[in-house]
């Protein structure tokens, strides 16, 4: 059992979890759960981390599809700071407590900012990454807010 499952059950949220067998070799986690799962790319998320003002003791979430790239300059309008980066794997592996491929915006070490794609808002379910790699979690985007405080963004180019 995740830190990530935990909360959710310490919160009595309704989730369903999916796990899959991951491939070492898979060249991207995201997109790998995606067909794994049978699920569309836009339903599942991806969570990357970024850095504020290049500072990678000062970290924030980005929650997006899969099937997306970032766009920096919108994250860090969205953060109201002057630029982001992507932060270091090892920086977001010790400040989230999981690994990367397996990050979850649930159950981390500390709580960060946090930024949800605005194409979760209409969706009755999401699937995140449940803090591991080949485990996923679905739940309503709604709820996901609720327990990181996360606020919908446009993120994506």
């Amino acid at each position: 059992m995740t830190p990530a499952i935990k909360a959710l059950e310490r919160k009595k949220v309704s989730f369903s979890i999916h796990e899959y067998e991951h491939d070492p070799a898979a060249p991207a986690y995201g997109l790998e759960a995606a067909e794994k799962l049978g699920f569309p790319a836009e339903q599942v998320f991806k969570t990357l981390l970024v850095a504020l003002e290049g500072d990678n003791r000062r970290l924030a979430v980005a929650i997006i599809p899969v099937a997306e790239m970032l766009d920096l300059k919108a994250v860090a309008a969205a953060l109201s700071v002057k630029k982001v980066a992507m932060a270091q794997p090892a920086d977001a592996e010790r400040i989230t407590g999981y690994i990367v491929g397996g990050i979850s915006p649930l159950g981390q070490k500390k709580r960060l900012p946090t930024l949800l794609h605005s194409s979760a808002e209409p969706q009755e379910t999401i699937l995140i990454s449940g803090g591991r790699r080949g485990l996923d979690l679905e739940l309503a985007p709604t709820a996901l807010c609720e327990l990181t405080g996360a606020h919908y963004a446009q993120l994506t180019r």
